[in-house]
Formats: structure tokens, sequence, C-alpha cells
């Protein structure tokens, strides 16, 4: 009897774990795919000289958060369906139109390219570096989540805050400190995956998705000011 027990937990344990690496698996190709959307519409934003409200950045905001919680409200309705797919490849199309602005900005530069290019290559190697621990380590990061969430609200208001002052160094270190939190958010989504804190693979593949791309805009920003050349 207690053989067969046994034998009944070793079988679910087995279960659990094939669950968690197909989730895992299944996050990792829609993130792959979900940069297509990303890259052409940065490319469309780009060139249409993309942008919300130009004159008024707070009302540029509001309608970005509108948009972006309408479609992040949406895929978590439909995350157990197709259409949560094509909803999230519908918002990382307009999160590649969002990030046409910054693309511009930094195309202003001489070194622009390069710029774009060593922040892509960062983010990539973050990512990389991170998932691998996540994914790979038996420690549990899940009692992060308040410090980061906590980190998040700083950077939100701080962020807000200098939408009217226009502080260089605090933009500064607004951009360092995400860098930070989102890297570490990446840390702690794909370490949720794994030990079975997460089961869906569509909200799985949105939280690590905005990690990935906030990494990427904050690294930007920070190339622009430290390395930007304008000769």
């Amino acid at each position: 009897m207690q053989d067969i027990r046994f034998g009944q937990i070793s079988s679910s344990s087995q279960d659990i774990a094939q669950q968690q690496n197909r989730v895992l698996r299944n996050t990792y190709a829609l993130l792959a795919l979900s940069m297509l959307p990303t890259v052409l519409g940065a490319l469309v934003g780009v060139q249409m000289h993309f942008w919300m409200f130009a004159g008024s950045p707070m009302m540029s905001f509001l309608l970005f958060l509108g948009i972006a919680f309408g479609f992040m409200w949406g895929i978590e309705k439909t995350k157990d369906s197709g259409m949560g797919v094509v909803l999230l490849l519908g918002f990382t199309f307009f999160m590649g139109l969002m990030l046409s602005g910054i693309l511009r900005a930094a195309l202003g530069f001489s070194n622009g390219g390069t710029l774009i290019a060593m922040a892509a290559t960062g983010t990539g190697g973050i990512f990389f570096a991170l998932a691998g621990i996540a994914s790979t380590t038996k420690r549990d990061f899940s009692n992060m989540g308040k410090f980061l969430f906590a980190g998040l609200i700083l950077i939100l208001l701080a962020g807000i805050a200098n939408m009217f002052f226009h502080i260089p160094a605090l933009a500064l270190a607004v951009s360092a400190i995400a860098v930070v939190i989102f890297s570490a958010y990446i840390l702690y989504d794909i370490n949720r995956i794994v030990h079975g804190g997460e089961t869906n693979y569509i909200t799985a593949t949105l939280a690590v998705y905005l990690d990935i791309y906030n990494v990427f805009v904050n690294l930007l920003s920070l190339l622009m000011a430290f390395s930007g050349d304008r000769d």
C-alpha cells in the first residue's frame, strides 16, 4: 500500500513538472513570436512619425495607459483561448508603435544605430542570463514580489513627477532603477513559471514581455544620455 501511494505521488510530481516545463516552453515560443509585431510596429511608427498628443505628455501618457490596460484586460479575459494570443500580438504591435518615439530620438544621434544595437544586445544578455538562473536554480524568488511592486510604484510616481519638473538627473535615476527593477522582474516571473506560480503561458508571456520591453527602453535612455553623439 505504501509503495502504491509512493508511486502515485511520484507520478503526480512528474505530471506537475511536465506541465511547468510545457508552460515555460510555450512562453518562450510566444515571447519570440511577439517580437515580430513589436519590430513591425516600431518600423511603422518610425516611418509615420507616430505619437499620441505630442504637445501634451500627460494626455499621451493617460491615453497610452487606457489602451494598454484595455489590451491587458482583454488578454486576461481570453487567456484560455486563441483570442488571447491574437490580443497579445495586437498589444505587442501597439507597444512597438509606442517604441518608435525613443527610437526616433536615438536615431537623431550620429551613432543612434549603434546605441539601439547596444541596448538590444544588453537586454538580450540580461534576459538570457537571468532566465537561465531562474529556470535552473532550486531557489524560490516569490518573496521578491512585494519589494519589486514597491519599486514599480516608485518608478511610476517619479516618472509622472518628472513630466512636470523635467529634471535630467531624476530621469536618469528613474531609468537606472527601472533597469534594475525590471531585470529582477525577469528573474521573478520566469521563476514563478518554473515553480508553478503561473500556469497560463499567455499571461506569463505578457509579464515577461513587459519586463524585457522596459529593460530595453530604459537601457537605451541611459545609453543615449551617456554615449549619444550629435556630431
